[in-house]
């Protein structure tokens, strides 16, 4: 076993052993051993500076360290003395502030509370796009009598930021009515530190339940580079994750199998992914910038609630937005807006509840625009495009 593999391990056995001391009541040597836990995590992260998860611990470690500060005011000098004692020293870590401890976090967490709401309306453009999600997922769960050879449940939206990926997701969760749920490396890795790939499992288990139980299931992984990447410097705990999580996708892409379970992953830097998950994602789907016809339609759609002048040219609008991203376009809908709103109150006009502002002209628009740059570089676009190329598989 390599020093940082030991670490870790070293790492989350103070903590497991601290979260059930604390629970137990035995606050004095919770304490100490949270502490064991901080110090451990410190000196894996001196060890190895480059390595991905260090933000994961050193979050992991300052978690602890609040949770030290609750204990410490409901724990007497002589209890602390005999704790030290009893485990040679003193050093600490912390559950959540709610004492559930951040270690174990229930998978159920994940399962959003409140459904996603998103129509098809609602994402405007990406026809290509949306087709191909049509046919992976909605089309099967409407009529899976059709699909004698099954259907995709791997499926990995990718593209430039602010494109509407999620959006995507969300829009297909609701046509289904499926359960989503919704993860990130982060959050993996940060709350389930020790527990992770266990919790992995218990994730995908709850979403077969639900297919076998008559309700999809979307598994929604943001940022899926962060968690499939290839990394040269992986420890322990981001191996043995990424291995559960081609256990279980290999699960769920089995052919003989007609649960509705799907995998959709967004990533915005698709050339980073491992090839064990490209080749398990049956559908790899480009999410593009808008083009001319998609970004009129945005700026129609934004606009919509707004009291707009009628010198406004939603047409000129497009062509200057040239390069802007779903994301960019609602931006400066909203900062027109809000510039207004500015003005608005700044005249004192506002003390008067009959007063309305202005509508936006077309110079507002041209302002904002003067003033922001798109969020994509031409090399961005580039890149998507040759790794499309590659690997497309609509």
């Amino acid at each position: 076993m390599s020093a940082s593999n030991e670490l870790e391990k070293t790492a989350t056995a103070y903590a497991l052993d601290a979260v059930r001391l604390d629970k137990q009541g035995q606050k004095g040597r919770a304490i100490t051993l949270y502490q064991k836990a901080i110090e451990t995590l410190l000196q894996l992260v001196q060890l190895y500076p480059e390595y991905g998860l260090n933000k994961v611990y050193v979050q992991r470690a300052i978690a602890y360290q609040e949770r030290i500060k609750v204990l410490q005011g409901a724990v007497s000098p002589m209890e602390m003395n005999e704790a030290a004692n009893e485990n040679g020293d003193g050093g600490g870590a912390t559950m959540d502030g709610n004492g559930n401890g951040g270690l174990s976090k229930p998978n159920e967490e994940l399962v959003l509370t409140e459904k996603p709401k998103v129509s098809w309306a609602e994402v405007v453009g990406l026809e290509v796009a949306k087709k191909a999600v049509k046919e992976a997922i909605v089309y099967p769960v409407q009529r899976p009598d059709l699909f004698p050879l099954g259907w995709p449940r791997g499926i990995l939206l990718f593209g430039p930021p602010g494109c509407g990926k999620t959006l995507l997701a969300a829009a297909v969760a609701t046509e289904i009515e499926a359960n989503f749920y919704s993860i990130d490396a982060a959050s993996i890795m940060s709350k389930w530190l020790g527990e992770a790939e266990k919790n992995v499992a218990k994730l995908f288990g709850s979403a077969r339940k639900s297919a076998t139980d008559g309700k999809p299931a979307i598994v929604f992984v943001d940022e899926l580079d962060s968690l499939m990447g290839t990394h040269s410097n992986e420890v322990g705990g981001e191996i043995r994750v990424k291995n559960q999580f081609l256990k279980e996708m290999d699960g769920i892409v089995d052919k003989g199998k007609a649960l509705h379970v799907y995998i959709i992953g967004a990533t915005n830097k698709p050339w980073d992914l491992d090839w064990a998950f490209i080749r398990r994602f049956q559908k790899r789907i480009l999410v593009p910038l808008a083009d001319n016809a998609t970004r009129f339609n945005m700026l129609k759609h934004y606009t919509e609630t707004l009291t707009i002048a009628s010198d406004v040219d939603l047409t000129e609008l497009a062509r200057l937005s040239e390069g802007f991203s779903g994301s960019d376009i609602r931006d400066v809908c909203q900062s027109a807006q809000l510039k207004l709103i500015g003005e608005f109150f700044e005249s004192g006009k506002a003390t008067d509840k009959e007063a309305k502002p202005r509508a936006l002209t077309m110079v507002d628009f041209r302002q904002i625009l003067e003033e922001r740059k798109p969020s994509v570089s031409l090399d961005m676009l580039t890149s998507y495009n040759r790794w499309f190329d590659a690997f497309k598989a609509l």
